[in-house]
């Protein structure tokens, strides 16, 4: 009995994002439909911030799923779509940001740090190695050495 509860349960919460979009959100054309699944699940729910707004039940995600398809209904195309809500929400909606100048430093900038680190080691050590350590024999200690050596 008990298996049988968490089984259900268990299937409950798999079948969770289809629940996310609800019936009244949907287009009744089945082409604009299937355009405005595969956008938005390009878009990022701003409350859950790792799911899609297709997966997503909370109010901002059916907010941002009514404005993607009211504006691919009023025949915006896909790429003007995405402009219009990363103009109102910023980049963060999308789940893969575009390749920009701030992508590439947020990304390249921990591999040049650990490089330039790296680098400045590699010249730190060289530099060492090459130093002798400790002081220079005083007079006494050269005549003793010598002495030693001798023999």
């Amino acid at each position: 009995m008990m298996r049988r509860l968490l089984l259900a349960v268990a299937l409950l919460l798999m079948a969770a994002p289809a629940f996310a979009v609800n019936p009244d959100e949907v287009l009744a054309d089945p082409a604009l439909e299937a355009r405005a699944r595969a956008l938005s699940a390009e878009l990022r729910c701003m409350v859950c911030q790792n799911q899609s707004i297709d997966d997503s039940n909370a109010d901002l995600a059916k907010d941002l799923r009514l404005l993607l398809r009211e504006r691919i209904a009023d025949g915006d195309s896909d790429e003007a779509v995405l402009t219009y809500i990363v103009s109102r929400y910023g980049e963060f909606v999308l789940l893969k940001p575009r390749v920009s100048m701030k992508t590439v430093l947020l990304w390249g900038a921990p591999v040049l740090l650990v490089l330039a680190g790296g680098l400045s080691l590699l010249v730190f050590a060289r530099k060492r190695a090459g130093k002798p350590t400790g002081s220079k024999l005083t007079a006494d200690e050269q005549a003793k050495l010598s002495e030693l050596l001798k023999k």
